[in-house]
């Protein structure tokens, strides 16, 4: 199949945005124009107020760059992935076709921990951190971010996946302060933590194949098949906490109608509930427990 969009050297910045939108629109993509722009802004590297004040620019050498990107999207391969980068909380993060695309809806998780750790009169003070399947590391690194005092083990399956976090950590300054490991749950990384944060997989297996093709099509298996019902890793990272000091503090991302169900998971290992938190479309998108001693 030949590339539905073709642009030409001569064109202007304004003409390519306005032929992007018309083709995405023509083609379904759910946020046309917002991801025109965002893909023009991204792969000129130019922010809104330059792509208006240069809205009359040719494409020049650049239309070779943003045509084949244009075609990428609609393929359906997200924004995100086509330029390599996803702001997440404030912040430019590396993503690799290794790690799941962050969602912002997992801004919540971070929000939700602070203001657990906030309460807990933590915030302010030197803490270890953990997270579980750390991905690009956009949890951890954020965290660490916002807490000059804290540090961190980061762990995943996937060594492909620690690389990319650990260059998001380089990025972000953070990267002294946070140890990345390969393993499964927190398996060799110690048993004194104050706070356990995670975004597992937690789709029900046999939803991936109905999920959208940004999702399904482009996000590892592994980050997002949570076995048949959907709570396979959260039994294992209760499993976990089992072999960690007390006072515990645990934050996880979790599906749309999953809160009670994981509450439930880790009320059988001592936990208790704290908080709930959710995300931009009303959905309980986060939640907090506390084991004590």
């Amino acid at each position: 199949m030949p590339p539905l969009l073709h642009l030409r050297p001569e064109q202007s910045l304004a003409e390519a945005l306005a032929a992007m939108t018309k083709v995405f629109t023509r083609e379904g993509l759910d946020s046309p124009q917002r991801d025109a722009r965002f893909l023009l802004q991204g792969l000129l590297r130019i922010d809104g107020a330059q792509l208006l004040s240069a809205s009359t620019r040719p494409l020049g050498d650049a239309a070779a760059i943003v045509s084949a990107g244009a075609n990428r999207r609609l393929a359906h391969e997200p924004v995100s992935r086509i330029l390599g980068r996803r702001e997440f909380y404030g912040r430019e993060f590396i993503v690799t076709p290794d790690v799941l695309d962050p969602r912002p809806d997992t801004e919540a998780v971070v929000e939700l921990a602070l203001e657990v750790l906030k309460s807990s009169g933590l915030s302010g003070r030197a803490l270890t951190i953990a997270d579980i399947g750390t991905g690009s590391g956009i949890l951890i690194c954020t965290l660490l971010a916002e807490l000059p005092n804290a540090t961190a083990v980061a762990t995943d399956v996937s060594p492909a996946a620690l690389e990319v976090a650990r260059r998001n950590a380089e990025n972000l300054g953070v990267a002294d302060r946070v140890r990345f490991v390969a393993t499964s749950g927190l398996s060799g990384c110690g048993n004194t933590f104050d706070l356990v944060v995670s975004n597992p997989p937690y789709i029900r297996g046999d939803e991936i194949a109905g999920l959208d093709r940004e999702v399904k099509d482009y996000d590892p298996r592994l980050a997002l098949d949570g076995g048949t019902d959907g709570l396979d890793v959260y039994r294992e990272i209760a499993r976990n906490t089992l072999e960690l000091l007390r006072p515990l503090r645990i934050v996880l991302e979790v599906g749309s109608t999953q809160a009670e169900a994981v509450e439930g998971i880790f009320a059988a290992a001592g936990a208790q509930p704290l908080a709930r938190r959710l995300d931009l479309g009303g959905h309980t998108r986060a939640v907090a427990m506390e084991i004590h001693l």
